[in-house]
């Protein structure tokens, strides 16, 4: 068992999850919830944000990710508007009430990142996002 890729990887995701969610709790968001808004802002600065692009960067479902993104939105972090060219699109874009917490959102996310990449060089931690991007490759097909 202690060979087991898929244990060892889902425990690891729990850990994280539980985490993030603690320290962000204080802020009234989840831990999923956080790091949407932190994506939804940051790609926002750069252009439109669609709900497919949180569903793609996430590997969420349609329906995971609009039951997150409609709470987000009754909260009053994001707003989900149809896109002009296909009403079926779904835009976001970030509220004042989010890009006040975003500051707090952002430095928890590097916290977290500090702490589970303590102890790891570059060169390790490099070596870790080639396996782990190849572990997801490998279970696309």
């Amino acid at each position: 068992m202690e060979n087991d890729c898929g244990i060892l990887i889902h425990n690891l995701s729990l850990k994280i999850k539980k985490h993030l969610d603690c320290t962000v709790q204080s802020l009234g968001l989840t831990g999923v919830q956080s790091r949407i808004m932190h994506y939804v802002i940051i790609k926002y600065a750069e252009g439109k944000v669609l709900q497919r692009d949180v569903e793609k960067a996430f590997g969420m479902s349609r329906s995971t990710a609009t039951g997150i993104l409609q709470l987000m939105e009754k909260n009053g972090l994001i707003i989900r508007e149809s896109a002009e060219t296909d009403a079926r699109m779904k835009t976001l874009t970030p509220t004042q009430k989010a890009m006040h917490l975003h500051d707090e959102i952002g430095l928890s996310i590097q916290q977290m990142e500090r702490n589970l990449t303590r102890g790891l060089s570059d060169k390790k931690l490099s070596e870790f996002l080639k396996i782990a991007s190849q572990m997801s490759s490998n279970l696309d097909t």
